[in-house]
């Protein structure tokens, strides 16, 4: 959806649209969802909002480094690349999570965690159909990579965000529940995109009732109903078993777009969805040989 509206394919009650920005898509799927969710907990659970002074700043830079970059330099990898190359560059993203877990010693190297995540990347990869079969040796090859230096990077900007969120937003959450941390985290990109893009500049633009409807909806599903789930799972996964079951994402896209548009899919591609499967699960077993805990994070403080 966000690459159709971007080019400006998306239609309601035969009205186009209009082409959205990248850069308003993001500020309006973090702004929307804070103006939803923080009423909400205020008039239900007000004890969700307090926090400590000091650890303000740390939801802020989850917010800003996390979920603002994240979510902008994923949508500007869509618009300048396609959709399938920018999902293959994000999930990357486990790569990084393991690499950091590694290196803090949180996590022990061991070749069930690494095989996990190879075989995530990997399954992304064919299941998006980045990869195809061909009849020459090695049999397997590139198939309708749009390589543009822009969005390649912005792809690859969004990895790290989207890794540095799954380890940053877990040390939050051992100590405040998931919807204390997903309303600071939102309050801290709101801000930021304030700041970028004051309302003014908004205003400017005119968007339409429709517009903002799309705005709406879209912030709904793919923003706040979304996180608040996985901001559920990071309560009790560590961060490389998320992000690795996170994976799945393209997996849906591919399966949801088979059976309500009818669009093909091909053997390469269900046998990446298997690959990606098989890492989910060989991802959540323990390991036998190194017992440890299912979360394994350093203290917030």
């Amino acid at each position: 959806m966000g690459r159709a509206v971007f080019t400006g394919r998306v239609a309601i009650a035969g009205q186009h649209l209009g082409k959205i920005d990248p850069l308003i898509l993001a500020q309006s799927r973090t702004t929307i969802s804070l103006l939803v969710l923080a009423p909400i907990l205020l008039l239900r659970n007000p004890g969700a909002l307090r926090v400590r002074s000091t650890h303000l700043v740390q939801f802020f830079v989850l917010g800003i480094v996390g979920l603002a970059a994240s979510n902008y330099f994923y949508y500007l990898a869509i618009d300048r690349t396609s959709v399938a190359t920018a999902i293959v560059l994000q999930y990357v993203a486990p790569v990084w999570v393991l690499f950091y877990m590694l290196a803090r010693g949180l996590q022990r190297p061991t070749a069930q965690r690494i095989l996990g995540v190879v075989l995530a990347v990997v399954g992304c990869a064919f299941a998006v159909g980045e990869i195809a079969a061909q009849s020459k040796f090695p049999w397997l090859g590139l198939s309708g990579v749009r390589f543009n230096t822009v969005g390649v990077i912005a792809a690859e900007l969004a990895a790290i965000s989207f890794a540095f969120y799954n380890v940053y937003a877990q040390h939050l959450l051992q100590t405040y529940q998931r919807w204390t941390v997903l309303v600071y985290a939102l309050f801290g990109a709101a801000t930021f995109w304030i700041v970028v893009n004051p309302p003014w500049n908004i205003v400017r633009h005119h968007y339409t009732t429709g517009q903002w409807a799309f705005m709406l909806v879209f912030s709904m599903t793919s923003m706040l109903i979304p996180f608040s789930f996985y901001f559920a799972g990071l309560q009790h996964l560590d961060p490389t078993r998320a992000i690795v079951t996170s994976c799945l994402e393209p997996v849906w896209a591919i399966l949801l777009t088979a059976m309500f548009l009818g669009e093909l899919v091909s053997p390469i591609q269900v046998l990446g969805m298997v690959i990606v499967l098989s890492a989910t699960v060989l991802i959540q077993r323990p390991d036998q040989l190194h017992r440890e805990p299912t979360i394994a994070v350093e203290p917030i403080e």
